[in-house]
């Protein structure tokens, strides 16, 4: 046996990797030429199956469900450039390899023994491009619905940091730097409400400062409510 074909995703490895997944293969050629590197199909003169155009495709789908995920969460608050910039930090290359190695697809990848050699299990981009690839799969083998579910598993909790992080903005710290300059007296915040189901939940907070409700905020964290709240306040102070 050739050294890169001791890693093709037989049934069990692949079942293994479906687990992982959390999704089942009707056509599991789709999943085998997406963890097909263009190395391996080069090598075993299987060009037209290496997963570069499934990458493609994973792409686009990815952006899509990703802005609709972000629209849905922030788009009443946030500007377009805003929104764009959450999306840069969740679908970036790192953050896409981040979840290549979660999900442990280095090791169903099918590689060319030189790149195999040289690491290429644990390449950021070679990984980036699989989970892309996946993507794709997925899409093909069952359409919008399950490829959006995957990626909200995969995404969902980042979404909470795409404000803070993403827009590398933390309104609470602006606001207290400007409170403490301008007043010398610093915001408390509280939470009034937290509403709706277990997996849902909306936290309604209040802005307290010299004795008045200087402004209300909400969101699907207590930090994204203080977050929103605070940003409201700026905008208030600021002008």
């Amino acid at each position: 046996m050739e050294e890169s074909d001791s890693f093709k995703p037989e049934q069990d490895s692949a079942s293994d990797l479906e687990i992982s997944l959390g999704y089942h293969f009707v056509r599991p050629e789709l999943l085998e030429q997406a963890l097909t590197h263009r190395s391996y199909a080069v090598e075993h003169r299987i060009d037209a199956l290496d997963n570069e155009r499934f990458e493609f495709l994973g792409d686009a789908v990815l952006e899509l469900v990703v802005s609709h995920l972000l629209f849905t969460r922030y788009g009443e608050r946030c500007r377009e450039g805003e929104l764009t910039r959450m999306r840069s930090f969740l679908v970036n290359e790192s953050q896409l390899a981040t979840q290549a190695r979660r999900l442990k697809l280095g090791k169903h990848l099918r590689l060319g023994k030189g790149e195999d050699r040289s690491g290429g299990r644990e390449k950021q981009s070679i990984l980036s491009d699989t989970f892309e690839a996946v993507i794709g799969a997925i899409y093909l083998d069952s359409g919008i619905e399950k490829v959006f579910s995957f990626i909200k598993s995969c995404f969902g909790d980042l979404l909470d940091q795409a404000m803070d992080t993403g827009l590398g903005q933390d309104y609470k710290s602006k606001l207290q730097e400007l409170t403490q300059g301008r007043f010398h007296s610093v915001p408390v915040y509280e939470i009034e409400k937290v509403s709706g189901p277990d997996h849902q939940r909306i936290f309604d907070v209040a802005i307290h400062f010299n004795g008045q409700v200087l402004q209300r905020g909400s969101g699907r964290s207590k930090k994204e409510a203080e977050q929103d709240a605070a940003r409201k306040a700026l905008c208030i102070l600021d002008t």
